[in-house]
């Protein structure tokens, strides 16, 4: 059965900046679409800000596994009561969240973690992005390191202890991020990830794609005692014998 994925962005630097729609024709948000277009065990839906419902009413956030977020200029105008259901599908549901580059400031991702998610930034750069857990899933098919240019995200970063620290980028100027987090809340996985800003083409990467593509089917839910039933009769068969 596909992955059930909705990306959620605030489309509004494409209607004000020229540039920004050139790296990103149809909005950042069309652009994962596309790339995950080819992935045959995903279904991808993209919602903005400005939609009905604010892109996520109950016919499209309870059909959805796995909740990508990219936010900027206008976390204040989503709505709390979405964010409490967006929490709630989370911690209750299992729901996969994965927060995108300023999403570390979205009003979903400060109130899932429970995190001002404050961290110190500066100017466009060379960045590489360091490979520090390649065993774990979100790796898979991402060299030691691959450069991109990058808006600078720094430490201190004020987010929890990560369950699983994946990623670090280093940039030319000598800062250092923790860029690729897990987490885990009630039922629910968590994913951070820092590359995307606007003016600059990071969605394009092709590890930056792998990586997103990876952290889909690892937040994807998994249901409660899902394939149980046949173990145990195996099991319990082993033991007859």
């Amino acid at each position: 059965m596909a992955i059930k994925v909705t990306v959620w962005h605030e489309f509004r630097h494409e209607k004000t900046h020229e540039r920004v729609l050139e790296i990103y024709p149809g909005g950042m948000h069309a652009c994962i679409r596309d790339f995950l277009s080819d992935c045959e065990d995903m279904e991808v839906h993209i919602v903005t800000l400005d939609d009905p419902d604010q892109g996520l009413p109950d016919s499209v956030l309870n059909d959805t596994d796995v909740l990508l977020w990219w936010g900027h200029m206008a976390h204040s105008e989503v709505k709390d009561e979405l964010v409490e259901r967006v929490k709630n599908r989370v911690y209750n549901d299992g729901m996969g969240f994965l927060p995108i580059h300023s999403a570390h400031h979205s009003k979903p991702f400060r109130a899932i973690l429970g995190t001002t998610g404050n961290l110190a930034w500066g100017r466009d750069q060379k960045a590489i992005v360091w490979n520090l857990n390649p065993t774990h899933p979100i790796a898979a098919g991402i060299p030691q390191h691959f450069e991109l240019f990058e808006e600078l995200y720094a430490e201190p970063f004020f987010i929890p202890k990560p369950d699983d620290l994946i990623f670090g980028t280093w940039y030319e100027d000598g800062n250092i991020l923790r860029g690729g987090c897990t987490f885990t809340r009630g039922l629910g996985k968590i994913f951070y990830f820092h590359p995307g800003h606007e003016f600059c083409e990071s969605l394009h990467n092709p590890y930056v794609q792998q990586i997103i593509k990876n952290a889909i089917r690892w937040a994807a839910p998994t249901k409660i005692g899902e394939g149980m039933e046949n173990k145990c009769i195996h099991q319990t068969e082993a033991i007859v014998r």
